[in-house]
């Protein structure tokens, strides 16, 4: 499969939420509940991609995949720091899309003056840990029963790479 790696459009709100919505409706990878509507995945395209950026990688026509860089707190002194999420299709996993995302999002967070990017994993999430570590991230900790999603408590791993 080939691929390419853009920045994100406001017209890509409904491919992207194709993608997601599975992970909020049957996993416990998203802490959301219910699926965002195209017009909230449009709103954050827009926002996210101005204030931090927001890539897609597009395959046949289609989106397979994104990640975007948000704010990581509200407290001034975080701004140099942002969260960090991905989401591939799971039909086009394995085909070097994720790790096209993040290569093709890292700099445009360093174009905005950001050091160090943390992701979020919920647990257990095998191929998410192996992912980031791949990608350079160090895990900083966990905190324990953070979420309630699915009838149980979700531990959620915490990883870092300084950009």
């Amino acid at each position: 499969m080939t691929f390419a790696i853009r920045s994100a459009l406001p017209s890509d709100a409904e491919g992207c939420r194709a993608i997601y919505a599975p992970f909020v409706t049957a996993t416990w990878v998203s802490f959301e509940e219910e699926v965002p509507s195209a017009r909230e995945m449009k709103r954050r395209i827009e926002g996210y991609g101005y204030s931090h950026g927001w890539v897609v990688a597009e395959a046949d026509g289609r989106i397979a995949g994104y990640a975007y860089g948000s704010p990581y707190r509200l407290r001034e002194a975080y701004r140099f720091s942002c969260d960090v999420a991905i989401y591939v299709d799971p039909e086009c996993t394995g085909q070097g899309i994720g790790r096209g995302l993040y290569d093709a999002l890292f700099p445009v967070l360093v174009a905005k003056d950001v050091h160090s990017a943390h992701a979020g994993i919920a647990l257990p999430n095998d191929s998410s840990v192996a992912f980031h570590k791949a990608a350079g991230f160090r895990e900083v900790g966990t905190y324990r029963e953070v979420g309630w999603k699915f009838d149980a408590w979700r531990d959620v791993s915490w990883w870092q790479k300084l950009l």
